[in-house]
Parts: C-alpha cells; sequence; structure tokens
C-alpha cells in the first residue's frame, strides 16, 4: 500500500499575517531596512507576492504593522518587570535587583525582538526611533518616582531621582546589548553578579 502524503494545513489569515510580520522582522534584524521588499518577504515566506498583498497593500504598511507589533511585546515586557511606585517586598536595593534580572531574563527569550529595540539597523524607521524613545521615556519616570518614594522610605534619597533613574536605565540598556551581542562571555548569572555589587555601591 502507497504511503499517504500528510496535507499541508493551511494558515489562517491571522496566522498568515503573524508569519509575515515574523518574517519581516527576522529580515530587518539580519540584513537591515534596506533589504526588505515585498518579494523578499514572499520568497522567505514560501508563498507569492499577491499573497502578501492580500495582507498588506505596501511595504510601508508592512513595516509599520511589524514595527509596532515589536516595540508593543517590548514596552509591555517592561511594564510587567519594572518595580513599582506603590510599595513592595524589599529594600530599594532588591527591587531594583529583582527588576533588571526579570528585564534580562525576558531580552534573553525575545532576543529578536529587543535587538531590534536596543540596537535598531541603519535606516531605522521615525516610527521605531518615537516608540523607542516613548518607551525609555516611560522605563525613566517609573525608575525615577521608584527611587524617590523607595528611597525616602529607606533613607537613600537621591539628590537627583530623575537622573538617578536616567543612569539605572542606561546601565540596564547596556547590560542587556552585552547579553545580545556576546551572551557566552556576558550571561545573565555574570551581569546579575555586577549589578548586585553595583547596587551595593550606590545603595548600601
Amino acid at each position: 500500500m502507497a504511503e499517504q502524503t500528510p496535507t499541508r494545513q493551511r494558515m489562517t489569515a491571522a496566522e498568515r499575517r503573524e508569519q509575515l510580520l515574523d518574517v519581516t522582522r527576522d529580515l530587518v534584524v539580519e540584513q537591515g531596512f534596506g533589504a526588505v521588499s515585498m518579494e523578499a518577504v514572499a520568497r522567505r515566506a514560501g508563498i507569492t507576492r499577491p499573497v502578501v498583498y492580500g495582507h498588506f497593500p505596501e511595504l510601508g504598511a508592512l513595516l509599520d504593522a511589524m514595527l509596532e507589533r515589536e516595540s508593543s511585546r517590548a514596552l509591555g515586557q517592561l511594564a510587567e518587570v519594572l518595580p513599582t511606585t506603590e510599595g513592595g517586598d524589599g529594600s530599594l536595593r532588591e527591587r531594583l535587583g529583582q527588576a533588571m534580572e526579570a528585564y534580562l531574563l525576558a531580552v534573553e527569550a525575545s532576543p529578536v525582538t529587543w535587538r531590534l529595540a536596543l540596537m535598531p539597523p541603519d535606516g531605522a524607521p521615525e516610527l521605531l526611533r518615537a516608540r523607542i524613545e516613548e518607551g525609555r521615556a516611560a522605563v525613566v519616570a517609573v525608575l525615577a518616582e521608584v527611587v524617590r518614594t523607595a528611597g525616602i522610605s529607606d533613607g537613600l534619597s537621591s539628590p537627583d531621582p530623575e537622573l538617578t533613574g536616567r543612569m539605572l536605565s542606561a546601565a540596564s540598556d547596556e547590560a542587556s546589548r552585552l547579553l545580545l551581542t556576546d551572551p557566552e562571555r556576558y550571561p545573565v548569572s555574570r551581569l546579575m553578579e555586577h549589578t548586585h555589587w553595583l547596587l551595593a555601591q550606590l545603595l548600601p
């Protein structure tokens, strides 16, 4: 008896759209925005250009949708790991350390998304840069308020909470870039060991 060939299950419209966004994101991260075209996306996805056009009328719409999705994912992950201003368990140093570890683990789990957010390729459109700045401003605002409120309760008030928030945000982003570019040399464990040391110097 001849062996039956399993039939390939057809993607739903929602699944196909997500596939096209994934392909577009991967092409941007690997080759830059200049390498992305409707033809390149179709070829990578193993489909024809009309299928791509059936979901996105033109390249700009495809790129905008991809950037919107990835920036929303990154901002959503950040919102989950940032310390809150409404109390919390542990000292300010402990809470900042916990937030840093959660951030690094999120970056490690979704490296392509975070590579796009933290190391945007040349030719990145204004939409991406605007969302990155929007996210950074939100993070700095939360960190500044946490430093201000928790610092008071811990007796460690910063002379400039906003500047402290900016410095903490910058250090977190740099640690994440090291993890993305050379995870063997800069694993989460090494980055966290230094984070705990650094926080101990800042918040004795």
